[in-house]
């Protein structure tokens, strides 16, 4: 390391640490993400040397912030890196508002410079990204970027995607695990086509087995038989693979600009050729998240075995997270335009001059419509621009029939929820939507004009959960009787007996886990319990229902 380098890392390692103290009261905000790196930087070094008195924190903070990044500009020190990460991080935390955030961006930016995107992977630490242009979750919104990221690999940080130091704690390695599937690429020549596979980066996605089954085989040697399927469907799964594991000389992938996309409870999905560790760049690849990879970096299935899992979904999750978010819909419409609309004799002529990004716009309005992100209206034009691509093609019942029926297909190839309450909704969105492009589309036809986006919903309530499946397992409840000389209270003994199910199908009528709503229902509840026409799958034992009127009785006790 040169001396001023040397200098400039003590000069922000001694800030760090004062600011520390009194950047937020009784917290260390800094310790994790910025001091230990730097520690590590310097080697140990940790003495505090004389320094001007505090000025405001958030403003010193955002002066060191600025000074790490110049120094960023200068050194490739993969610490550094995380350290100016973090600071990057806390500075627009602290900004105090949308403005001012944004501008601090803009001028990080300025002053680290605008390279390409890259990553570079910190050793037993988290991936360090240059300059993310297009970060997204699972459902297709955008994270908010700054010029230096951070983002976690060991899998055990509470600010996922975001690294805040965990892997420290717990110990991370980064190694690759010795008795790892060796790197090797194959090659199967076909009579079509030729693929190739290296199950040595393969992220087992599933999106070949699934799609094109008797050409990935999972309990056949060897996996791939180039000829098991059409040369048309190989090679849209072979593009379509994440990981990168499979390819085809005759594959020619379109310009994808650089993206990473943080997948549901899986790996980060790269794309846009992102030079890796300053490696050969990769058109697309799928890097560990959840710290247990046997081929680390590479993701190679593990988080299904380890059970990786990002925050559960909402209560009642939006038809959008439920399908499995923009990737998902947009692996339908591929499908769908690709294999099933290319080969229709009666929708391949109406679709023949469609835009290559077709399925892309499709799977947006589906997004949007199915409740996530306003992609569509962001992106493509909203309502109006929809009603404009159908205007005046005098669409048939013939054709919507057909598109109904395949676009059913396709979401079957592509894997999305079977369960009867999606595909009900799925369904009734289907007719409804494209029911009213034969209408719009009728010479003469006036739709109203400036309309939002549709935001679709579970049909009649009809939420996952709301019903037991007959094929769930049957575990009965423990559920506490009370005593005869013990008060029944709503908290112990009568909340308990309402499940999560039912609280869910009462949903649209008051909350069963109210104390107040069903104190205030109670003989209306009490009188459809005796009936046993509630619960709607079965009467509860009489000693229940007699919990329930005792609580009444006793005057309804929170």
């Amino acid at each position: 390391m040169q001396a001023a380098t040397h200098h400039a890392l003590v000069g922000l390692l001694t800030r760090a640490q004062r600011l520390d103290k009194v950047l937020v009261e009784g917290a260390n905000p800094l310790a994790d993400t910025v001091i230990r790196p730097l520690t590590l930087a310097l080697d140990g070094f940790g003495d505090i040397a004389p320094a001007a008195e505090l000025g405001d924190p958030a403003q010193e903070l955002w002066e060191l912030t600025k000074e790490a990044t110049r120094l960023r500009t200068s050194s490739d020190l993969s610490e550094l890196q995380e350290a100016v990460a973090g600071l990057q991080h806390l500075s627009c935390v602290l900004a105090g508002d949308e403005q001012t955030l944004t501008a601090r961006i803009a001028e990080l930016a300025d002053i680290q410079g605008h390279p390409p995107t890259q990553i570079d992977v910190a050793l037993d630490g988290p991936y360090l990204v240059t300059n993310p242009e297009n970060l997204t979750n699972w459902l297709g919104e955008p994270i908010r970027t700054f010029p230096q990221m951070a983002l976690c690999r060991c899998g055990a940080s509470e600010t996922k995607p975001l690294c805040d130091g965990s892997h420290a704690q717990v110990g991370f390695s980064g190694a690759k695990d010795p008795d790892r599937v060796p790197d090797h690429l194959d090659t199967y020549p076909g009579t079509a086509l030729t693929v190739t596979d290296n199950r040595g980066i393969c992220a087992h996605s599933g999106f070949c087995t699934n799609r094109a089954p008797t050409a990935f085989r999972t309990a056949h040697e060897p996996f791939v038989a180039p000829n098991g399927a059409p040369a048309g469907e190989l090679m849209a799964v072979v593009g379509a693979c994440p990981s990168g594991a499979l390819g085809s000389p005759q594959v020619v992938l379109p310009h994808r600009d650089p993206a990473i996309e943080v997948s549901k409870d899986g790996p980060y999905r790269v794309t846009g050729t992102v030079p890796l560790d300053g490696t050969a760049p990769r058109e697309h690849y799928s890097l560990c998240r959840c710290g247990h990879s046997r081929n680390k970096p590479f993701c190679s299935g593990m988080h299904y075995y380890v059970g990786f899992q990002d925050p559960p979904l909402s209560e009642e999750p939006t038809l959008c997270e439920w399908a499995g978010g923009l990737p998902a819909l947009t692996r339908m419409t591929k499908i769908f335009y690709g294999k099933y609309v290319a080969q229709d004799d009666l929708l391949a002529p109406l679709f023949a001059r469609m835009s290559p990004d077709h399925p892309e716009r499709v799977a947006a309005w589906l997004t949007e419509t199915f409740g996530g992100p306003k992609l569509y209206t962001e992106q493509f034009g909203g309502y109006d621009h929809m009603v404009a691509e159908h205007a005046g093609k005098a669409l048939t019942e013939q054709w919507r029939a057909r598109w109904a029926q395949l676009i059913s297909r396709a979401a079957d190839d592509a894997g999305l929820p079977t369960d009867p309450e999606f595909r009900a909704a799925f369904a009734s969105y289907v007719e409804w939507g494209s029911r009213i492009a034969v209408e719009n589309s009728q010479p003469g036809a006036n739709p109203p004009p400036h309309m939002p986006v549709p935001r679709w919903w579970w049909v009649c309530n009809a939420t996952p959960g709301s019903r037991i499946s007959a094929l769930a397992p049957q575990a009965e409840a423990v559920i506490e009787t009370p005593a005869a000389d013990q008060q029944v209270s709503f908290a112990a003994h009568v909340k308990p007996l309402f499940r999560e199910m039912d609280r869910k199908s009462m949903s649209f009528a008051f909350d069963l886990w109210s104390h107040d709503a069903v104190a205030e229902h109670a003989e209306a509840i009490l009188a459809r319990l005796r009936q046993g026409s509630m619960p709607c799958d079965g009467a509860w034992p009489t000693e229940r229902v007699d919990t329930f009127a005792r609580w009444i009785t006793e005057g309804t006790q929170p």
